[in-house]
């Protein structure tokens, strides 16, 4: 179980993160007008208003958590000489602030030079290599129980586990990036998979007493991460006052990579990512270029000032064998709406997100209703990671 030297260096950690959250609600709306100044902004599509929205504030917050952390590593030194009181330590901090202020950068060059997808896989993997090479766990998969009369009890992949480490921490950087669009989603999908997996940490540390050291890791590090999130949320909800840029997709999807690698639960982060993979598996056909894909596949706002879906058209004779395939599928099972135009000539099809899946369900709604029921689902996707991580695991493992 936690310690006393646990739960009064959690203390400090609670009380820098409450100065993070005031200063990233500070400087957020502060810098606004610089980014402006330096051409780094936007106009919400979605909008009738045509002003100006300052871009990739999430770098702001991002700093906020890096300062937030170097000042844990200053009062801890502070402490120990003034006091001779060492506050809690881990061996790994400095991998995951490498990791972490290398996606930072990576970001804010992506939201600056707009660089191309091949790079950002690139990168991102390089991204990694902080984390991968910190692996303080085992390589071993255990199977599951009704296997292990074949199989046996577990079996070591190794290299292979890091392999899937790096690709970890691609998906997570990127997952949140392509579920957005609307005002307040990312930054809002983000704080719920943070609280989700703070309160799973929170959980194992204090209520099962499992690998206290790893889980306080993960705690400290999504408390002031909560913190710089809940701050930029503030004012990106909509109506959106600034937009969070990849800087911020990038900063978050690199942090969960950090504490689920680290804190040596990676395969229990992804439960908490259901939404996310869902919406990869369902964009797959579009990421991968099988069916056009348009630059941007945000909801579009209708005359009545609702979200509805966004589109893409193409002539499915000019679709590869696995595209028509995919169309064919689609309009089988009913997993868009597809239509046929110019006299049948060519189709017209939802753009493969959960955002317009969602509207294509529902129809058209507004777009803070949007992001509510999104946020939802992300909440359903928690409970049903929590019901797969406890009730079914115990059955399996």
């Amino acid at each position: 179980m936690a310690s006393e030297e646990d739960l009064i260096s959690l203390a400090v950690v609670g009380a820098l993160s409450g100065v993070a959250y005031w200063s990233s609600n500070y400087y957020i709306p502060a810098l606004g007008e610089l980014f402006i100044k330096a051409h780094l902004f936007g106009r919400d599509l979605n909008k009738s208003s045509d002003a100006k929205v300052p871009e990739a504030l999430g770098v702001v917050a991002g700093m906020v958590f890096l300062v937030t952390r170097i000042l844990y590593l200053v009062v801890s030194s502070i402490s120990e000489l003034a006091f001779n009181y060492e506050l809690k330590r881990f061996s790994h901090d400095e991998s995951a602030v490498h990791a972490i202020a290398l996606m930072l950068f990576l970001g804010f060059a992506d939201d600056v030079l707009n660089l191309k997808w091949r790079h950002k896989i690139v990168l991102s993997t390089l991204a990694s290599f902080p984390l991968v090479t910190s692996f303080p766990g085992s390589t071993k998969v255990i199977f599951p129980k009704p296997v292990r009369g074949v199989l046996g009890t577990e079996f070591d992949v190794g290299i292979l586990y890091y392999i899937y480490m790096s690709m970890l921490a691609v998906f997570c950087t990127n997952a949140i990036n392509i579920l957005a669009g609307v005002n307040g989603l990312e930054a809002g999908q983000t704080i719920v998979i943070a609280a989700s997996v703070l309160a799973f940490n929170l959980v194992e540390c204090f209520v099962y007493g499992n690998a206290v050291d790893q889980h306080l890791f993960s705690i400290f590090l999504f408390l002031p991460f909560i913190a710089v999130t809940a701050a930029l949320l503030k004012h990106n909800w909509y109506p959106s006052r600034v937009f969070v840029g990849d800087t911020f997709c990038y900063f978050a999807g690199m942090t969960f990579a950090a504490a689920g690698i680290l804190g040596i639960f990676s395969k229990t982060l992804l439960l908490f990512f259901i939404p996310q993979v869902l919406n990869f598996l369902y964009s797959v056909p579009q990421l991968f270029h099988i069916i056009p894909c348009p630059r941007h596949r945000m909801p579009r706002v209708n005359a009545q000032g609702l979200l509805g879906m966004s589109f893409t058209e193409f002539n499915p004779d000019e679709l590869g064998g696995l595209g028509r395939l995919i169309v064919n599928v689609v309009r089988m099972f009913r997993l868009a709406h597809v239509e046929k135009i110019d006299d049948g000539k060519r189709l017209r099809m939802n753009n493969l997100t959960l955002i317009n899946f969602v509207l294509y369900v529902l129809g058209p709604v507004h777009e803070q209703s949007l992001t509510i029921i999104l946020l939802f689902i992300q909440l359903l996707g928690t409970c049903m990671a929590f019901a797969i991580r406890y009730p079914l695991a115990w059955m399996f493992y």
